[in-house]
């Protein structure tokens, strides 16, 4: 897409796990180094966090199914990425159990909340948006895995390392299917992924007053 090539700095090349090209060519901005620190010493938010994220991924595509089931091709393709992101979230589980850490459930943060307050009401629009934020939520997913792999115990960078092809193939697969669900030409769709990157690098990068995987810069030690 014109217009979105980012900076090299956005790069971990020199760390144990390189981001995708991809992904470095699609987000806006990377994650903030204070949100890095934070994750390091909040290990066990983090974790509990992240099984959360991977038990919505799966209920979310469960929820296009039960949306949009004559779509034979968008059916097909989230039953595969809802199975997958149970069996991530089975592995997180374990972690925490390795760990002695209890898994609760745990607020949302205004991430995915405020993308999905953007979103068109009307179709085809409606599906085309929720498809671009689920892009969104998956290439930054796996920017940070990658940014924390150098940071975190071995055991858990290992595995943060592994999950990095299928967070990649899983944003592969939303934008795809987020231009086939877009009424109108690459142009117009270009430019409202653009809107959505903005708003998607502004909540990465300003003040969030929670801890969460996909928050913010930390405006706190607790919360």
């Amino acid at each position: 897409m014109a217009g979105l090539m980012k900076p090299a700095e956005h790069r971990n090349a020199s760390g144990p796990a390189a981001i995708p090209d991809e992904i470095v060519n699609f987000l806006l901005t990377p994650t903030p180094g204070t949100w890095l620190t934070a994750a390091r010493e909040r290990l066990p938010e983090l974790l509990i966090d992240h099984a959360n994220c991977e038990l919505k991924a799966a209920s979310t595509a469960l929820g296009f199914i039960y949306r949009y089931p004559e779509q034979t091709a968008l059916c097909w393709r989230m039953s595969r990425l809802a199975r997958e992101e149970l069996r991530h979230f089975e592995q997180v589980r374990t972690i925490l159990d390795e760990r002695g850490i209890p898994f609760r459930r745990l607020t949302a943060s205004r991430y995915a909340g405020s993308l999905r307050a953007a979103a068109r009401t009307a179709e085809p629009g409606k599906l085309a948006d929720l498809l671009i934020i689920g892009a969104l939520i998956e290439a930054r997913s796996c920017e940070r895995f990658a940014a924390l792999v150098p940071l975190l115990p071995a055991d858990i960078g290992r595995f943060y390392t592994g999950l990095l092809a299928s967070e990649a193939r899983h944003f592969e697969r939303y934008v795809k299917l987020a231009r086939e669900a877009h009424d109108g030409d690459a142009e117009s769709f270009d430019a409202r992924l653009s809107e959505f990157l903005r708003r998607e690098s502004e909540l990465i990068n300003t003040p969030d007053p929670q801890f969460r995987f996909h928050s913010g810069v930390p405006e706190s030690p607790t919360g």
